[in-house]
Parts: C-alpha cells; sequence; structure tokens
C-alpha cells in the first residue's frame, strides 16, 4: 500500500467454516483507482535492494491503479497465504539499509513474502533477516506507516515495524485494525471478559428485581464509535460470536457482515477538508482456501468475485479488473 495515507483507519478479519476466510475494509477519504490486480506465477518482481524474483506463487489482491506495479493493499497467494496492511501512523518505524539484511521497502513487503511462502511459517522464517528500509516509491508516492496481518487456515501474526525492532505477535483473535500496538490491543480486550450474547444475571444488588427489558443486553458496553481501539474490541467479539452454515456463499455473507459491524459511513469521520471524510471505500474477502477474491465498494453492495485459478497462471503480465463502484440495483417489477 503506498502513498501519503495519514489518517486512514481500516480493520482487517479472518473467518473460518469449511474453508479459511480473510479480508478487510480499506477506510479513507479518497480513491487511488484501486483495481483487482491479479501477479502470475512469470511476472518479474523487481525490488530496490535485492535480486528480482522471476518465478513465484501466484498472487490475487487488490492494488492502487497508479502504476503498472502492483501497489497490494492485501492480497492472497495460491498456496492459500493472505496479507493485509493496514495504517500504523506514529508507530512504524522504517530504517536505513543494513549490510547483511533482506532490505525491503514497505511497498515491496506483501510482494516479498507471498511470492515465497506457502504457509505463516515460511513468512515467519524470511521475516527472521528482513530489514524494513525506508525508500519511497517515487518521489510522487512516499511511504505509508504500516502494519500487516498475515494469515492462512491454521495460524495468523501481525508484523509491526517499530523503533526496537521488527516485531511478530501470535494473532490468537483474528482481526488487526490500528493504534496503538497490537500487543496493547490484545490486553485492552480484558476490560471486555464481561460482554456475552447471552441474558445477563442481575449481579446489580440482590435486593433489587431488575428487568431483562431487551434481547442483546450482554453486549451492553461493546463500543459503538469508530476508533481502532473500539473497532479492534467490536470486530474481535462479532467474530469470535460469529454463526453461519459452512456454505461458501453463507460463509462469505457472514464475512462481509462481521467486517459490516465496523464500517465506516460518509460523514461521521470528519477530516480537516470540510468536503472530505472517511468511509468503507471497498470490503474484500478472500476464500483462501480456492483463491477467490470477493468483494463490495461504497455504492456497489453487490458481492463481486474474481477467481484466480480461472487465469492464465503462467504468464508474465499483470492481470487487472477495476472495482465495480457503481450501485448494481436489481428491479423485479
Amino acid at each position: 500500500m503506498i502513498g501519503d495515507i495519514l489518517s486512514l483507519m481500516c480493520t482487517a478479519s479472518e473467518y473460518l467454516t469449511r474453508c479459511h476466510y480473510f479480508g478487510r475494509n480499506f477506510d479513507y477519504e479518497i480513491s487511488y483507482f484501486e483495481r483487482v490486480c491479479i501477479t502470475p506465477r512469470n511476472y518479474e518482481f523487481e525490488f530496490k535492494k535485492i535480486d528480482e524474483i522471476k518465478s513465484h506463487h501466484a498472487i490475487i489482491g487488490i492494488a492502487a491503479g497508479v502504476d503498472a506495479y502492483p501497489l497490494y493493499y492485501d492480497a492472497c497467494n495460491e498456496m492459500g497465504v493472505a496479507i493485509a496492511g493496514l495504517n500504523f501512523a506514529g508507530n512504524a518505524f522504517y530504517r536505513e539499509y543494513e549490510e547483511g539484511m533482506v532490505n525491503v521497502t514497505p511497498f515491496e513487503f506483501i510482494p516479498y513474502l507471498l511470492s515465497q511462502s506457502e504457509s505463516v511459517e515460511d513468512v515467519k522464517e524470511l521475516l527472521k533477516d528482513l530489514n524494513m528500509v525506508k525508500i519511497n516509491f517515487s518521489e510522487e508516492l512516499p511511504l505509508s506507516p504500516l502494519h500487516w496481518m498475515i494469515s492462512d487456515r491454521n495460524s495468523s501474526i501481525i508484523v509491526e515495524p517499530l523503533e526496537n525492532g521488527l516485531k511478530v505477535y501470535d494473532n490468537p483473535v483474528g482481526v488487526l485494525t490500528n493504534n496503538p500496538t497490537f500487543d496493547m490491543q490484545l490486553f485492552n480486550l480484558n476490560n471486555y471478559r464481561n460482554l456475552s450474547v447471552k441474558t445477563p444475571e442481575n449481579t446489580f444488588a440482590k435486593d433489587l428485581d431488575l428487568d431483562t427489558y431487551s434481547r442483546g443486553m450482554g453486549a451492553i458496553g461493546l463500543p459503538g464509535d469508530l476508533s481502532s481501539v473500539s473497532r479492534f474490541v467490536k470486530v474481535a467479539f462479532t467474530k469470535e460470536n460469529s454463526f453461519s452454515g459452512d456454505s461458501e456463499a453463507e460463509s462469505v455473507s457472514q464475512f462481509f457482515h462481521i467486517l459490516g459491524s465496523v464500517e465506516q459511513q460518509k460523514g461521521l469521520t470528519f477530516i480537516d477538508d470540510p468536503n472530505l471524510y472517511e468511509y468503507t471505500i471497498y470490503s474484500s474477502c478472500y476464500n483462501t482456501d480456492k483463491g477467490i477474491l470477493y468483494y463490495k465498494t461504497y455504492d456497489n453492495h453487490q458481492i463481486t468475485a474474481v477467481d484466480l485459478n480461472k487465469e492464465n497462471l503462467e504468464g508474465d503480465s499483470l492481470i487487472v479488473y477495476p472495482l465495480i463502484d457503481e450501485a448494481q440495483i436489481n428491479f423485479v417489477n
């Protein structure tokens, strides 16, 4: 992910039924002409400080449509490893070139890992010698401060480039938002251990007959604002308690509902420019087992799908599909 995206707030999650699903809300106030981008196995990845990778796993994802290079926001490879980059302003720390390390820029991070990894365990090995080097994509496209959620169907990790080093956390809740650091987000869940999907018992006072006047009272106290801390709690609670059938349609539908619990509507997050508001530009959902990318946009609620395995994956040129952003309304009379 690229550009001077300093204020954007996003949410990533995973979900497991019969298949493994992974995706995110991309929240920002302007679009960078996002597109579905498929990188076939023989597209040559060039890097700033390491050798090119000429042959690799095929990748499908959503990328900025501002350059021929696949500037992925989120992506999944044909082996079922998926990555999403989220804003981490004020905490992300990129370094100078370091001899003896694998010096990879933040915008190369997703291609570097997905081109070579068959599992999260492979990713962990690649991270051991990695130096997140501070090199802009171009003068017009400076680096964004990011951290990443990386998952397969068996495990999930968070990678954060901090001033005191590259931190890799196991991710037991399978979600990520923005600031603060992941360890603090995880600890904050302790403050909500009383939440439940069940009707709560009256522990307020033994002599008061308090009424259960509504369903859903077990979740009183669940945050509903759009801050990154609150979205982390809400999407974690929603994801951990979600239920659906295990068919593809039911699973994909439920995954979008999980992301929908923290989506941003235009007008609710004010930016300095009086005509700009942050909103959920798109939501993505990857079936990492089958290599299918589903997405919705702010104006187009119809789910659109792109199947990685229906393309010529032995090619050497990028395959792109612009996001369908106009509303698709089904009139029945």
